[in-house]
């Protein structure tokens, strides 16, 4: 059987050769330090609780992703006066043995961050059945049951700023790239394509999205979620075809596309970011000036509240998925850009949110979770 990388690799192969010849600040919120740590409450029921955390190669200091997750087990920490501990993963071939470090550190729960630590994860919690696991955006229904899957139909809240972008959108073309062709990537590509066909369906316009065919589940990758400068060079790219709202689905990468965009703003040109994961206007405040929106995971809220059912001894294995029904995922708000926004488009995106929650409206992406 082959392995999670090997799969990968060859998803990812399109999208790097389509590239072609084409280490972040640390945000004002503050993310943590690269090496693990342990800190927490010294006294109450659960102050022998140690909850643990293994990140992605992206990184805790990712603004983004990693980072969000990261922000879950620091407010189980203060909220709960649980212990906690956590190991950044540099590359792929960390992933084992810093799972190994916790189970062996007497972690209780330990989460890890990404579809990227799907074998291990499985591969840990199949030998140490007596420890409980959580992963971030990735279900395999033969994971054991000590295993709980933490997923999310981003494709909903996508859905909304495909929608957004394309009303907003003065050139009537818009763009995405991801990091890798993985489901957890290519279903905000699927939600914010759909987004603006639907748009375009309700208006009689025709704006495109650049980057990503959903049809053909086809489009543009930079092939990692570390080269930042590679995704500028992509934006760039979008910018030079004519888009003027960007959505980079890279994690760390979406630096890239932030700075292109600032710089396109300095001579002249009028574009804008759409960020993942968190609220960009938080996490990523370099680009407030040009960020429209963020399509949220609430990663934060979710993890604590698994570390805090596990340290009441209510662990389950069935699939937390977030949805906008459940608040899971979420459209930003348009911070220092709502002025750009239409009164009436705003009503409208508050109408499509409703009738996405009540099934009127329709989004589908073959990446989007399921309940097993």
């Amino acid at each position: 059987m082959t392995s999670l990388r090997d799969r990968l690799a060859t998803r990812s192969l399109a999208g790097v050769a389509a590239l072609g010849a084409s280490a972040l600040i640390l945000s004002a919120c503050g993310a943590p330090p690269p090496s693990s740590g342990s800190s927490g409450g010294t006294s109450g029921a659960n102050s022998s609780y140690l909850g643990c955390m293994v990140s992605d190669s992206g990184g805790f200091d990712d603004k983004s992703f990693n980072q969000s997750g990261y922000e879950g087990l620091q407010a189980a920490v203060k909220d709960l006066g649980i212990q906690e501990k956590h190991v950044q993963s540099k590359a792929d071939t960390d992933y084992d043995p810093n799972l190994r470090s916790m189970v062996q550190a007497g972690c209780k729960l330990t989460v890890t961050v990404g579809f990227l630590l799907g074998d291990a994860t499985k591969n840990i919690a199949t030998a140490n059945p007596n420890s409980h696991f959580a992963i971030i955006d990735y279900n395999d229904p033969s994971f054991p049951k000590n295993v709980k899957p933490i997923v999310y139909d981003t494709a909903q809240a996508a859905f909304l700023a495909g929608y957004l972008a394309a009303g907003v959108s003065k050139t009537g073309k818009v763009a995405t790239f991801g990091g890798l062709k993985l489901p957890t990537v290519t279903i905000f590509m699927d939600g914010f394509a759909d987004g603006v066909k639907y748009y375009n369906q309700k208006k009689g316009k025709n704006v495109q999205v650049l980057g990503w065919d959903k049809e053909k589940q086809d489009g543009v990758f930079v092939g990692d979620f570390k080269s930042i400068d590679k995704g500028k060079v992509l934006s760039q790219g979008f910018l030079q075809q004519g888009a003027d709202i960007i959505l980079p689905v890279a994690g760390p990468v979406g630096s890239g596309a932030g700075s292109a965009i600032l710089d396109a703003k300095k001579a002249g040109t009028d574009a804008k970011l759409i960020w993942v994961d968190s609220d960009g206007y938080l996490t990523a405040p370099d680009y407030k000036s040009v960020l429209l929106t963020s399509v949220q995971k609430t990663m934060t809220k979710a993890v604590e509240t698994v570390l805090q059912d596990d340290s009441q001894g209510k662990f389950d294995p069935k699939p937390y998925i977030g949805t906008l029904a459940n608040g899971g995922v979420a459209l930003a708000p348009y911070h220092d850009l709502d002025s750009a926004v239409p009164s009436d488009l705003k009503g409208e995106v508050d109408q499509l949110k409703q009738d996405i929650i009540s099934g009127a409206v329709k989004v589908t992406s073959t990446s989007s979770p399921v309940s097993q």
